[in-house]
């Protein structure tokens, strides 16, 4: 893989699980890298342990505040040339269990949180005819799922955002892509599995199998699997690499 020596990468959500460890991935790859999110001792201590250079607070759903950081980082460690928009979460409940309010926080936190941050660095990367925006969606956004109906039905839109923003910029150097995990091996994964337990009584292993149960591969994705594919989308082997959705996905899809 190319070194990535120069470049100022932003992760949203970087914190913790999948963004914390892109942020991880991209610097041993050589970026420098500013990790944003809401839990600031994360934060601190991603920066901590050596993976990233710097840390902004910011809520992605805040556009001012969001804008606000990245103006910061970018003139503490330069032009963003890699965003990550990691950032997002989910709620599960029934579709009519599921309140209109809740939608729209999901709307407001997975779509919003990529429509911001995009918004922020994008002018500099097509000015610079140069740039990489890699959006984390999920496979909830290519398939549906029972009981999540507004995780992914935002997450699909993340996807729709990717494959129009690409065809605007095609001929800019900027290439615009998402990756899409399935059930991946963080700590909101296993405070997921932990609550199946508090509430059926079953085993974590009962309930980490109900959870892998439409998966082929028959284990969660590792957080260093995902990244992997966003340092491969990053680097200049992916320059051609625009408007897709690369699926994590374990032969699900």
């Amino acid at each position: 893989m190319a070194s990535l020596q120069g470049r100022h990468a932003l992760v949203t959500g970087g914190g913790r699980g999948i963004g914390r460890a892109i942020a991880a991935a991209l610097t041993a790859a050589g970026a420098t890298v500013t990790v944003l999110g809401r839990g600031e001792a994360a934060l601190q201590d991603a920066v901590a342990r050596g993976d990233a250079a710097a840390y902004g607070v910011a809520d992605v759903s805040n556009e001012h505040a969001l804008a606000a950081q990245i103006d910061r980082a970018a003139d503490s460690q330069g032009p963003v040339d890699i965003l990550v928009a990691n950032a997002g979460g989910a709620v599960s409940a029934p579709f009519m269990e599921t309140t209109p309010a809740q939608f729209r926080d999901m709307f407001e936190l997975n779509v919003m949180g990529v429509v911001h941050a995009t918004r922020a660095v994008l002018p500099g990367m097509v000015a610079r005819k140069s740039g990489r925006v890699v959006a984390i969606a999920s496979i909830g956004g290519v398939k549906g799922y029972a009981y999540v109906s507004a995780y992914s039905a935002a997450k699909h839109a993340v996807v729709g955002l990717v494959r129009s923003l690409a065809i605007e910029t095609a001929k800019t150097g900027v290439t615009v892509n998402a990756v899409c995990p399935t059930f991946t091996d963080t700590e909101i994964m296993r405070e997921s599995v932990a609550r199946i337990v508090e509430k059926t009584g079953r085993t974590s292993a009962e309930a980490a199998a109900a959870i892998l149960k439409s998966t082929p591969l028959g284990r969660f994705v590792q957080p260093r699997e995902v990244a992997a594919a966003v340092l491969y989308l990053c680097s200049a082997d992916a320059a051609a690499v625009t408007g897709s959705t690369l699926m994590i996905a374990g032969g699900e899809i």
